[in-house]
């Protein structure tokens, strides 16, 4: 092998390969949603068209080329969104029943239709977070509850991606 002796040669190589590499093992980029097979468009159901994880639904939807569909007849992917609750709760408390840390949690439950077929029948995503509490800091701490609320919706949106691919 005396073509791995010149560096700029293997390493032109290895960069030549690696995108060849990635895709043989299943590497997606970061946002990357892949759909099953013949779907074109994607229609959302919700009970609350403004919560967070109806905004990430829609938009990872939209950045990947799926629509969102505005009919349900037309769409070959229905996401029946049937319960979206997010809140948070104390986990720790002082010695003068102060708040130490609060857990955030997003709970969303779902169905899934593709090609009029249920891939995914009443299905619930729960993931939590948590964070300290400093009561000298309110309104900081009132703005890390809700970007942890944004990334708890963001991971259920992949989260739920993932099983629909699964479910395929």
């Amino acid at each position: 092998m005396l073509w791995f002796r010149n560096r700029k040669v293997a390493g032109t190589v290895f960069l030549m390969l690696l995108p060849v590499l990635l895709s043989a093992c299943g590497f997606h980029l970061r946002g990357a949603v892949d759909f099953p097979a013949n779907v074109s468009t994607v229609y959302v159901q919700a009970v609350d068209r403004y919560s967070p994880f109806y905004r990430e639904l829609v938009t990872m939807i939209q950045q990947n080329g799926y629509g969102p569909s505005s009919d349900p007849t037309s769409a070959d992917v229905i996401i029946r969104v049937l319960s979206d609750v997010t809140d948070h709760r104390a986990l720790t408390v002082s010695a003068r029943n102060v708040p130490r840390e609060y857990e955030v949690y997003y709970l969303v439950s779902c169905s899934v239709e593709v090609h009029g077929e249920q891939v995914i029948e009443q299905q619930r995503f729960i993931l939590t977070r948590d964070y300290t509490y400093d009561e000298t800091k309110v309104l900081g701490k009132a703005k890390e509850e809700g970007v942890l609320t944004n990334a708890l919706a963001k991971d259920l949106v992949g989260l739920l991606v993932q099983t629909i691919n699964a479910a395929k």
